[in-house]
């Protein structure tokens, strides 16, 4: 084995096409240049109102929130930025929230130009189907699905913006729109005072309910989308489709009605509301913790128990092959069926009259496993070294944090702006593998396949 090593170390062709023959580790790649290339764009000169150009840190750290279509700033986007350097974060995050390896096949297949079984299988993987056999089809659906939502939304929303700020609502609302379905949070509402996201719309059903609906047509992922699309046809939905659209329901609702309740007498958040705006940024507040990131009251004033129940949402996330993030709504139902299963007795875990693969399972526990390995490591990082220029936060807040840049939400409790460069690097980190996923950044750090025909002797162990 050492001999093998040696001999591909003197190969960097041969090295290197070993690593690229890895779909999760181009996955991982991709989004690593997009991040390294939209920090170098920040950097620019022309990309901020000083013209000096973004530091290093404060451009890495907007890039991979763009890219990673979070929204947590350490900076007022549209204070600091350019339009140039908005223009940049816009498109990291579109790329971002769709993924290079999705446009990248997607215009090889517009210019009909033949797409190989390798690049079929990084696209597969990179909206998270089970099937090659339409990926093709997939592809164009996706695309036309996402320019076609982001331009209705913008269409609604310049009704709200244009009269308000004329050629500059029309900016406003297609950046929204695109910040909205693909899960980003980002906003240029920083003229109205920095860091002021949409608190001014809380009476606003317009921009409040256009919003939630880009946030959850983004948040159900495209292989629903295709189901749905081909519902007429096939007159069935596949098992994923049911679980994503009934848990997505159930997470919306449930959040809607605990977090209005929580909320209801605050007199810094829902409080000074009519019962009908209260009941409107309820349900705003359970949909943008699903990975959005967008809010429209300060969270820094929120309840302990209701932060604590946005941290529950935003870890869940949205769906798998989506633009949001977390561990995905299937991966929550998966280990709490398990659970139920375990309960009645019965030795596989049964969804629906079906049996789940344990391989299903297991990649469940493992994605759980290394995303609480990661908010905790996350966690202690903000917490022990953010309090320079006495600034202080507690525990729960410094969970939030890192809970919302691991599920890529963007809600913040104002620890990113006060955060040190240790807590910064820590959440560019957590943002990054919330993007790609804890599998696949295992899997893309395994050099070496695993042996399926070695065969090992069974371990004996009691739990419970």
């Amino acid at each position: 084995m050492l001999s093998v090593a040696k001999k591909n170390s003197r190969n960097p062709l041969k090295l290197l096409g070993q690593m690229l023959s890895n779909p999760a580790r181009v996955i991982v790649c991709s989004f690593a240049l997009l991040i390294l290339l939209g920090s170098l764009l920040l950097m620019l000169p022309i990309s901020t109102r000083n013209g000096g150009g973004a530091p290093f840190q404060i451009a890495l750290f907007t890039a991979t929130s763009a890219t990673c279509v979070t929204g947590l700033a350490v900076v007022d986007t549209f204070s600091y930025f350019t339009i140039f350097g908005q223009v940049v974060i816009l498109t990291l995050i579109q790329l971002g929230g769709l993924g290079l390896v999705t446009f990248a096949t997607f215009f090889n297949i517009a210019i009909r130009k033949r797409v190989g079984l390798k690049s079929l299988y990084l696209a597969q993987e990179s909206v998270s189907s089970d099937s090659m056999s339409d990926i093709g089809r997939l592809m164009k659906m996706i695309i036309t699905i996402t320019f076609g939502t982001e331009l209705a939304g913008a269409l609604v929303l310049m009704t709200v913006f244009v009269p308000q700020y004329q050629g500059m609502g029309v900016y406003v609302s297609v950046f929204i729109a695109i910040s909205s379905y693909c899960n980003a949070g980002f906003d240029v509402l920083g003229f109205q005072g920095p860091f002021s996201g949409l608190t001014n719309y809380q009476s606003s059903p317009v921009v409040l309910l256009t919003v939630m609906a880009l946030i959850i047509c983004g948040g159900l992922g495209f292989i629903v989308w295709q189901d749905l699309y081909y519902f007429r046809q096939r007159r069935r939905l596949t098992l994923h489709t049911k679980i994503v659209l009934g848990t997505t329901a159930v997470l919306i609702a449930a959040g809607a009605v605990l977090l209005g309740g929580f909320e209801w007498n605050n007199p810094q958040t829902l409080g000074p509301m009519s019962s009908l705006d209260k009941i409107l940024n309820s349900f705003f507040m359970s949909v943008s913790a699903r990975t959005a990131g967008f809010n429209t009251v300060p969270l820094e004033h929120l309840h302990g128990i209701s932060k604590v129940f946005m941290v529950a949402l935003m870890f869940i996330g949205a769906a798998p092959g989506s633009t949001g993030g977390g561990i995905k709504v299937t991966t929550a139902y998966v280990l709490l069926m398990t659970v139920v299963c375990v309960i009645r007795g019965k030795e596989d875990t049964v969804i629906d009259r079906r049996r789940v693969d344990q391989s299903v399972v297991y990649k469940a526990m493992a994605v759980v496993f290394i995303a609480l390995l990661a908010v905790c490591a996350g966690s202690a990082t903000i917490f022990f070294t953010t309090h320079s220029g006495g600034v202080t936060f507690s525990e729960i807040d410094a969970v939030f944090e890192a809970v919302s840049a691991f599920s890529t939400a963007g809600l913040t409790c104002g620890i990113s702006g006060a955060a040190n460069r240790a807590s910064r690097m820590a959440l560019i980190l957590i943002m990054f593998l919330g993007r790609v996923g804890p599998v696949s950044m295992a899997l893309s750090l395994a050099m070496q396949p695993q042996n399926k025909s070695t065969v090992m002797p069974e371990a004996k162990i009691m739990v419970g």
